[in-house]
């Protein structure tokens, strides 16, 4: 039988969230400012010059790549960062010897670290309204996509943090492999405007099925199926999950 304790999760969660509440002045408006930089860049100088992609204007085009980027990065960040400082100053073993199974820590954690994205995304999505106008054609597709990026991300994120041991480990993924895969997954471009053999060497890219799935849910066309892309965030929560049960099966970088 699993147990789960609501006030387990209650407990962490909250714990969790306070953090994010002590820095939420810096947390809300460093969204804002580079979600409007972006819009000034991309938006009006490369907009000026590309009108629109495939009939969507080119400042509503990027609203999901920019949602996107900031999302893959701020949950990583937030789930890693969560459970690394546990074990950076030692309460970790508290953690481990209280009565609180693995599957309410992975919960509280990666539920609270979730919230925090879901946040800043919805954030940038309604600053993104100051700037365009920004049709949804499947709006409960986009909140139920939005919620399926954050939580595989995080569950991404607390194996990073797992598996990191330094401070400079926690930044490798995000910002050398990430990042750059998500500027190169046609976030601010589509794939079909790029000549062959590029364009199929994108496709290898695993990151262009999100951002196309998530486009979808704007604009009812993406660059592959969105059959495609929940395909693979499917798989990509499937292999986090069990990544992670492994890990606290074996106790791997959590008891050692």
């Amino acid at each position: 039988m699993i147990h789960f304790s609501l006030n387990a999760v209650s407990a962490i969660y909250t714990f969790e969230l306070a953090r994010f509440g002590r820095t939420i002045l810096t947390s809300l408006a460093t969204p804002v400012i580079t979600t409007s930089l972006y819009f000034i860049v991309f938006g009006s100088a490369i907009g000026s010059q590309m009108k629109e992609i495939d009939g969507i204007p080119y400042g509503a085009f990027i609203v999901p790549g920019l949602i996107m980027l900031s999302m893959f990065t701020e949950s990583i960040f937030n789930a890693s960062f969560g459970i690394y400082m546990p074990k950076f100053t030692g309460t970790i073993y508290e953690l481990l010897s209280a009565p609180v199974s693995a599957l309410e820590t992975v919960v509280a954690y990666v539920g609270a670290a979730a919230t925090k994205s879901m946040i800043l995304g919805l954030i940038i999505f309604a600053t993104a309204h100051l700037f365009v106008a920004l049709p949804v054609a499947h709006p409960v597709a986009m909140i139920g996509f939005m919620m399926l990026i954050a939580i595989t991300f995080c569950l991404f994120g607390f194996i990073l943090g797992v598996w990191a041991q330094s401070f400079e480990q926690l930044q490798v993924i995000p910002l050398l492999v990430v990042t750059p895969m998500t500027f190169l997954g046609g976030a601010f471009y589509s794939i079909a405007m790029l000549p062959e053999p590029w364009r199929t060497i994108t496709l290898f890219n695993p990151v262009v099925y999100l951002i196309s799935g998530f486009r979808w849910t704007f604009f009812g066309k993406g660059d592959v199926a969105i059959e495609w892309s929940l395909g693979f965030i499917a798989a990509m929560l499937v292999i986090c999950i069990a990544i992670i049960g492994w890990m606290f099966s074996t106790g791997y970088r959590l008891k050692k």
